[in-house]
């Protein structure tokens, strides 16, 4: 996001108008990835799980896309699943618009099909591959979608690896080094994120990792970071992943995101992880990132922050006048 864009952000929240929509495009997965927040039962409330809602296909999905993206008029959209490519088609229409439009898209799959090449051409389209740790486990993880898979998907494109770390994951000897050392050779791959897994308030998943192993986590990998330069992890996005916002009302990135489910109309509440998610254990990067931007102090003394929230009491007091309508 440059500089442009920023101003574009400000304008938004100052509108009252959250300048960035997480949009699950479709119900429909192939994979059945164990700790999918999508698929929890909680995810969606008493909406009901995911994958007994509406969804929509052809030309009807790329009108109430579009007509979701022209009342929200975001400078960012998150699209993601299910999984994406189930609707490629559609998405070769959608794509090129929503870039004709000046927004900036991330489209987070599995790569479990082909993506097409034409996607190369469409400018600000930004493809992030979630891949689940070392090869065995990730292959018996996400199976359809395995290694071999992606490498053949993903030829010729220029991707975001993200990888949610699972306590699978940080138990493995040199897991983290294997995992950077495979993923930075490959010439497709331009940035490495982390994550790490949240779970549901009160869980105790096998995914989750302990306090300790949190911390672990993130020393091996603040010590791997000058060894692989394709690994995006600065040290305020480490301090981020360490000190989590304690609830959404906190978190930044949550009150700047208006999420959607695939019936392209109810919210997903109160981030786009759903359900009831553990802040004080949040590993979402995405949440680290904008925690990152917020603790930054303008000209050393005033903290984002404090202009984000003069400028959100703002937007309330717009968003209220006649004319103004932001929701779904």
């Amino acid at each position: 996001m440059n500089k442009r864009d920023l101003f574009r952000v400000w304008g938004h929240i100052l509108r009252g108008s959250p300048p960035f929509l997480s949009i699950e495009i479709t119900r429909e997965c192939p994979l059945r990835c164990p700790g999918c927040y999508a698929y929890e039962p909680e995810h969606l409330g008493q909406i009901g799980p995911l994958r007994t809602l509406a969804d929509y296909k052809g030309q009807e999905l790329i009108d109430r896309m579009l007509s979701l993206v022209h009342r929200q008029r975001p400078v960012h959209i998150s699209i993601v699943g299910g999984e994406p490519l189930v609707r490629f088609r559609e998405l070769d229409v959608l794509l090129p618009c929503l870039s004709e439009m000046g927004i900036e898209v991330l489209l987070v799959t599995s790569a479990v099909r082909e993506i097409p090449r034409d996607w190369n051409r469409i400018k600000d389209l930004h493809i992030a591959v979630s891949i689940d740790g070392l090869q065995p486990e990730h292959d018996r993880r996400r199976a359809p979608a395995t290694y071999e898979r992606i490498l053949k998907n993903i030829e010729g494109h220029a991707i975001r690896v993200h990888c949610t770390v699972t306590r699978q994951m940080a138990s493995h000897p040199n897991a983290f080094e294997e995992f950077l050392s495979f993923w930075s050779s490959q010439p497709e791959v331009r940035k490495i994120w982390i994550s790490l897994f949240t779970p549901q308030v009160g869980a105790d998943d096998e995914e989750t990792l302990s306090p300790s192993e949190r911390a672990a986590v993130l020393e091996e990998l603040a010590r791997l970071r000058p060894a692989f330069p394709k690994l995006r992890l600065p040290d305020p996005v480490l301090d981020g992943l360490s000190h989590p916002p304690q609830s959404p009302d906190e978190c930044l990135f949550a009150r700047t995101t208006v999420s959607v489910t695939a019936d392209l109309h109810s919210r997903i509440t109160p981030c786009q992880l759903g359900g009831s998610p553990d802040c004080s254990r949040c590993g979402c990067a995405a949440s680290a990132v904008i925690k990152a931007v917020s603790d930054h102090r303008l000209l050393g003394i005033v903290p984002v922050k404090s202009l984000y929230d003069l400028s959100e009491r703002v937007g309330k007091i717009v968003s209220k006048m006649p004319g103004n309508s932001f929701s779904p």
